[in-house]
């Protein structure tokens, strides 16, 4: 197989009997599959009581999987820290936001900021970096396991506490009175006089200060970064030429992914569409029509962004849905073909490795409905002929060229999601749904798009799409200014200062330095209330939000008198929240200003470059046709077909 495409597996040789690792390698090896993730869950096997290691069933578990040339991803177990340890060390436990101790029996039952768990923490992954440095099966390292997973992140513990105490501190450098007129602690009589005075934002009568809010997710945040920061030091004292890579999820803003990313070699995520596509806030429409696919745009946006927190783009899918999961609302089986083709998206995104979770079904715990590439009786589940479909299609294309810079990019930002979080002000206001609107509309037109962060470099693009910033970062509008893309800025932009109030100026802010518009007033309206206005000569609608500004610029499109969109220089500045055809009419002809080529494709269907290959991947419940003019030259494909099923993939060569 070409190195920048293989397929892995979740293997957990510790709940199965050792006579059956031999037999599992060599079927591994009989599919297609090159990597094995192992250990992520595994301390109280290495360490049955403290300073009683029994680490030799562990040896001869790497050394069966490197006699079949696998190559392991080796996870540091600190998920799951053990009842002994609970028991001798109570400070670790997380505690909910009622002031309750999340108790043993699951897993992610430790606080980020207990000091006890980090010397713990430190102490394992120290003792199993020294072990398995020189182990020939070793290709990379995973750290912990699904930070912030079962809303872990945040901890309102004692040990919480007297750290974010610290953090502010340093933040406000020791000055308490600069709190206090950052976040406003004047009003309703809050003030402070000393940091010792600070509580967690939590059990307050009615909603807690904003900004004070704003400050324990930003601490929360560091928290994560702190912890697997210290993992990867030790990782890399260790291993220096071994990979590190954390596996973080879907739909999760907890902490700052990027941030966290600065410490680790490749960035993976667990990729299960059929699970998000319950949990998160699709209309129910979308639920019933993509119920055995999952959204078109939901797990490429997390591809997206993952490539975009990879070190040098490098990314993968650690754990990829293989059948129905046991953790959603409702759980259904994908559509024939459908794995192949969610493996193949990934591939198509730059995914250097497809990880399939898990080799088997378990027939115990917590995980029993949990599909696998085989049964609980060891029979092949229905995804294991995808799986090997997928690895004889990569023999198919050999030297496959990296992911390259799209021209379009749009700008993700955690910190907007916590404020937003905070202070909606519409309790219909949805980041996610804000963010996936604008990216769907990109995609549908057969656009690439890369995900970047608000302190991104934008000079390389011609378009930038930032469906809402509203605290913009120190040189956000110098880059505005030095840019030659054009920047699609969305509703609530520069709306608040970094201590979460309205900037002397109103807003947008320091965006008035390259945009004279200043808004007067906003509103929030319920989600079955619709703008409808006119852009262009076209309809056009929008909701949710409006802005009522005082500018002399004339507005691009407006709905009553009332303007949706202004546009000046090479901004366009939205006072509300489009709906995915006006956001992607505006795209379109700045594409075509831009000498960018669109296409747009029928309603399931979505395609992503891979330099000169092109994929194709049907979402839809019936057949699709592939337009003509995206085809290649002479009509050749590598695999699949112009006219694909449902759940169908192609792939053909550009050039």
């Amino acid at each position: 197989m070409p190195e920048n495409l293989s397929l892995g597996v979740c293997y957990y040789p510790e709940h199965w009997p050792e006579s059956m690792w031999a037999d599992d390698a060599r079927r591994m090896v009989d599919i297609g599959i090159s990597r094995v993730r192992i250990g992520e869950f595994a301390w109280s096997r290495i360490e049955p009581s403290k300073g009683d290691f029994n680490w030799e069933w562990l040896d001869r578990a790497m050394d069966t999987l490197g006699q079949h040339d696998l190559e392991v991803i080796l996870g540091t177990p600190t998920a799951t820290p053990p009842k002994w340890l609970i028991d001798a060390h109570p400070d670790i436990l997380a505690y909910d936001a009622e002031g309750r101790p999340r108790k043993f029996g699951s897993r992610r039952h430790y606080c980020f900021s207990s000091l006890t768990y980090r010397r713990e923490a430190a102490r394992i992954c120290t003792l199993m970096a020294e072990r398995y440095a020189g182990h020939p099966a070793l290709f990379a390292w995973q750290t912990d396991n699904e930070y912030g997973c079962h809303d872990t992140t945040r901890s309102w513990s004692p040990e919480a506490g007297k750290a974010f105490r610290l953090w502010l501190q340093d933040k406000y450098q020791g000055d308490v009175h600069a709190l206090n007129t950052a976040w406003g602690t004047v009003f309703w009589s809050q003030e402070y006089t000393d940091f010792s005075q600070i509580d967690l934002p939590n059990m307050t009568v009615t909603e807690a200060t904003p900004a004070h809010l704003l400050d324990f997710y930003r601490f929360s945040s560091d928290q994560v970064v702190a912890f697997n920061r210290m993992q990867c030091d030790i990782l890399r004292a260790a291993t220096p030429d071994k990979p590190i890579i954390h596996n973080f999820m879907g739909i999760y803003t907890g902490f700052d992914h990027f941030k966290v990313s600065e410490d680790l070699d490749i960035a993976s995520w667990d990729s299960y569409p059929l699970g998000f596509l319950d949990v998160a806030p699709f209309p129910l429409e979308d639920k019933h029509t993509y119920m055995r696919q999952g959204h078109p745009d939901f797990t490429s946006f997390h591809h997206d962004l993952y490539r975009a927190c990879g070190k040098d783009g490098r990314w993968w899918v650690m754990e990829q849905q293989p059948g129905p999961v046991n953790w959603a609302h409702h759980n259904p089986a994908p559509l024939p073909g459908m794995v192949r083709t969610w493996s193949w998206e990934a591939f198509a995104h730059g995914a250097e490795t497809v990880s399939y979770f898990r080799w088997r079904q378990a027939p115990f715990a917590q995980e029993q409905f949990h599909a696998g590439l085989n049964l609980v009786n060891n029979d092949e589940a229905p995804a294991t002929p995808e799986a090997r479909q997928v690895a004889a299609e990569i023999s198919e294309l050999a030297n496959t060229p990296v992911t390259g810079k799209a021209q379009i990019a749009l700008m993700f930002s955690y910190e907007a999601k916590w404020l937003f979080d905070i202070q909606p002000q519409g309790a219909s206001w949805s980041y996610w749904g804000l963010v996936l609107t604008w990216y769907g509309a990109a995609r549908r037109l057969g656009l690439d798009i890369d995900i970047i962060s608000p302190d991104a470099d934008i000079s390389a693009y011609k378009i930038v799409l930032v469906p809402s910033l509203p605290i913009l970062p120190d040189g956000f509008v110098a880059r505005l200014k030095n840019s030659k893309a054009h920047i699609i800025l969305g509703p609530r932009t520069g709306s608040k200062t970094e201590d979460v109030q309205v900037p002397d100026t109103l807003a947008p802010g320091a965006l008035q330095e390259v945009l004279p518009l200043q808004i007067r007033h906003s509103e929030s309206l319920r989600d079955d209330i619709t703008l409808d206005g006119k852009f262009g000569a076209s309809d056009v609608g929008a909701s949710r939000w409006l802005d009522h500004v005082a500018t002399d610029l004339k507005p691009a499109a407006m709905s009553d008198g009332t303007g949706l969109l202004f546009a000046h220089n090479n901004l366009s500045f939205f006072t509300t929240v489009p709906d995915g055809p006006f956001i992607a009419q505006l795209l379109a002809e700045l594409c075509t200003e831009k000498g960018i080529a669109t296409t747009l494709l029928p309603e399931h269907l979505r395609i992503r470059r891979r330099g000169d290959v092109v994929f194709a991947f049907n979402y839809g419940p019936d057949g699709a046709t592939i337009p003509d003019n995206i085809r290649s030259a002479d009509g050749a494909l590598v695999f699949g077909s112009w006219d694909l099923p449902a759940a169908g993939t192609a792939c053909w060569r550009s050039t």
